[in-house]
């Protein structure tokens, strides 16, 4: 039978999902809502502009960074490890993402997505282990 180590493991990786996904989807939101992003229909009609995509890129690599971050902060060992995961699992979402989506948008951002998040992790793998020191 698995140990709980594992089922621990499991959970912080889900918990860093959840994190980057639901902080993303929220600010989304709020940007449509009161008009700074223009609605989904819109973008796909009129494509979405250069300044959205380098906004939303910020924005999710900074959430894709907490949640790694939270992620190797709580896991039951090897933090970088954890953290590291989720990039890789980022990395993967954004490529197969990219490749869905390519006949829409701009090409560059879901690879700045995908290399971003790479980084995300390395960064919040790298600073939780400072602060558990």
């Amino acid at each position: 039978m698995p140990s709980t180590k594992i089922f621990r493991s499991i959970g912080v990786i889900v918990l860093g999902i959840v994190i980057g996904a639901v902080l993303s989807v929220a600010t989304d939101a709020i940007l449509e809502s009161t008009g700074v992003f223009p609605s989904f229909a819109e973008q796909q009609a009129n494509g979405s502009p250069t300044w959205l995509l380098l906004w939303a890129t910020l924005y999710r690599t900074i959430y894709t960074f907490i949640g790694c971050y939270i992620a190797a902060r709580l896991a039951p060992g090897n933090p970088m490890r954890h953290a590291m995961i989720l990039g890789v699992l980022g990395f993967i979402a954004n490529i197969a993402g990219g490749i869905a989506m390519w006949h829409l948008g701009q090409h560059w951002y879901p690879i700045a997505l995908a290399i971003l998040s790479l980084g995300a992790g390395w960064v919040g793998g790298m600073l939780s282990k400072k602060k558990l020191r």
